[in-house]
């Protein structure tokens, strides 16, 4: 589509939150991106306008079948002022992937990423420049027509919405405490685990839950056949460091979400000539691990936080404690090299950044 992109400013500005005051996804900027679907159209009338509530009908798609999807990357100002977008292109791939999965038309790359940097130079103002901080953007598609029945809808909406956040855990890059979670499960093969709808997250808060109120910060997920290996930890990727090797969940059961801070990891410590190894790994084999003294590091791996490491796990009433409960070596490299290509500090020697000028 080189429909261009119709532009509608705000009457009005907010009032921007000081970058110490910053939390996460609660604040929200001007501004909007937004395009519609029509079957018999395609995407049409992209625009920018105020940030503002959606008229919705009652009978809405989404509102029934839960057909949307959503995808979230960054916007960071650098030391240099500059501000960059972290591999918005790998983004909007997994949001089309996703969208594919739940019958949901595809938007063009070419007017997605063009759509987010135009959106984003106009909200450059809200971009907060203390390192830990960034601009959060949301990309969303949700079915909008009205009808009751189980088919795909035939009309859609794209939105795409801002939010200047600061770290996503409280606890910043303190180790985490995990609950194995062996009575509820994340995703099971052939489900929707493998791409980024909400019906994902919505199934897990009942578990998160439960493990807030006995005191940890997230669960760690097992496979959904045998509640053995494992998933995901929380909304993140898991890596660990068991001797001399790295393991993180391989993607091919369709039960990962495939993450673009999983893959930038796995890229960069293959260069770093470390063993890493994409398997099925169990919670016996960790907790095996552990007791032998070969654990070394856990830490989850996504956009929102970047790197959180683990400092303990507890499952069937076992606690696993990694690194003496501190920060490992690895984990701390990894964080530090992926930020530094985020904030322009450090080389980008694989083009994951778009500059927003």
């Amino acid at each position: 589509m080189s429909e261009p992109i119709r532009i509608t400013r705000a009457a009005t500005k907010k009032s921007k939150p000081k970058d110490a005051e910053l939390s996460f996804g609660t604040v929200f900027t001007d501004h909007m991106f937004v395009v519609d679907f029509q079957e018999e159209k395609g995407w049409y009338d992209p625009r920018i306008e105020p940030y503002g509530p959606f008229s919705l009908d009652p009978a809405c798609a989404v509102l029934h079948y839960a057909q949307a999807v959503f995808d979230g990357l960054k916007a960071f100002r650098g030391k240099d002022g500059r501000v960059r977008l972290f591999r918005p292109q790998k983004h909007l791939e997994r949001l089309n992937n996703s969208a594919r999965r739940l019958c949901i038309p595809p938007v063009e790359p070419e007017l997605a990423l063009r759509a987010l940097v135009e959106l984003v130079r106009l909200e450059m103002d809200w971009v907060p420049s203390t390192v830990g901080t960034a601009l959060y953007i949301r990309p969303t598609i949700i079915a909008s027509e009205p009808f009751l029945g189980v088919r795909p809808a035939r009309s859609y909406i794209y939105y795409v919405i801002l939010s200047p956040v600061g770290a996503y855990y409280p606890e910043g890059m303190n180790p985490v405490k995990i609950l194995v979670a062996d009575k509820y499960v994340r995703a099971v093969e052939g489900g929707v685990g493998g791409v980024k709808t909400g019906v994902n997250y919505a199934s897990s808060l009942y578990a998160a839950e439960e493990a807030k109120h006995q005191g940890f910060t997230q669960v760690l997920w097992l496979d959904g056949r045998e509640r053995k290996y494992l998933d995901e930890v929380g909304t993140m990727n898991i890596m660990l460091k068991i001797g001399d090797e790295v393991i993180t969940p391989s993607l091919g059961h369709g039960t990962i979400l495939p993450g673009v801070t999983r893959d930038s990891a796995l890229t960069l410590m293959r260069e770093w000539g470390l063993r890493v190894s994409e398997r099925e790994v169990s919670i016996d084999e960790v907790a095996r691990a552990a007791r032998q003294g070969a654990l070394k590091e856990v830490w989850g791996t996504g956009t929102a936080a970047v790197i959180s490491p683990v400092g303990e796990l507890a499952h069937r009433g076992e606690r696993i404690v990694i690194n003496q409960g501190k920060i490992g070596e690895l984990t701390q490299k990894l964080y530090d090299a992926i930020v530094g290509i985020q904030y322009g500090t450090a080389p980008d020697t694989h083009g994951w950044t778009v500059g927003v000028e």
